[in-house]
């Protein structure tokens, strides 16, 4: 009979999350300024598209021993009509709703608030998978949280706090202050929702991308009503 693998730590995972968010930032902050193609997701999402695949790739490979014992995605009819809707809705997005908010260019001396007043429909190519990466490392966390019994309160509280603190490395990223802070404050509410979607809901990854990918597309669109 074979032996089964000893289940690895949560705080082992932790740090192995943690790691790999920290390097793939210092890839994306670093490695492609020195290549020359700067770190704009929409001036160059092809690129960066595949620097994301990578790390999916790798992400999938670390954690496949948490991943092989869940379900992430189930297919059923309710899916289906699901994917369908929220392709058309993301398209309609891109191609309609985006272009009534154009650029706001920015003249002011002060720090931007992000990429997000300047981004165009490429902009979601690599963020879309960008949104994938980090959706597998909260699920990953929760998954081996749950693998050791721990109650959905505490893993909740867990990843609302893992995933909002690993938010406050965009002050590195020259990042302003006001960028910093809601974004934190909204990983902080997903990371209260996010363990319970992956854990109790039929195709709660599914779930959790979209909204995931949501938020960002409702950002865009406040800043530049903001900023106008």
């Amino acid at each position: 009979m074979q032996a089964t693998a000893p289940l690895r730590s949560s705080l082992h995972i932790i740090i192995e999350i943690v790691v790999i968010w920290i390097v793939s930032d210092i890839g994306f902050y670093s490695f492609f300024p020195a290549l020359g193609f700067g770190s704009a997701y929409s001036s160059h999402p092809f690129a960066l598209a595949l620097y994301y695949l990578f790390w999916v790739g790798v992400v999938h490979f670390n954690f496949s021993d948490l991943y092989d014992t869940w379900e992430a995605v189930e297919l059923r009819p309710s899916l289906l009509v699901a994917f369908s809707l929220a392709g058309t809705a993301a398209t309609f997005y891109l191609l309609y709703i985006l272009p009534l908010f154009p650029p706001i260019l920015w003249s002011a001396h002060w720090i931007p608030p992000s990429e997000l007043i300047s981004a165009s429909p490429w902009y979601f190519l690599p963020k879309s998978i960008e949104i994938a990466l980090q959706q597998l490392l909260v699920a990953a966390l929760v998954l081996s949280f749950d693998s050791h019994g721990t109650r959905l309160r505490t893993i909740s509280l867990w990843t609302s706090a893992l995933f909002g603190g690993i938010h406050l490395l965009l002050v590195f990223g020259g990042s302003s202050t006001g960028h910093v802070i809601v974004f934190t404050a909204a990983a902080v509410a997903s990371g209260l929702v996010f363990p319970y979607l992956l854990l109790r809901v039929k195709n709660g990854f599914v779930y959790a991308y979209a909204l995931h990918w949501a938020f960002y597309a409702a950002v865009i669109v406040l800043l530049r009503l903001v900023f106008a």
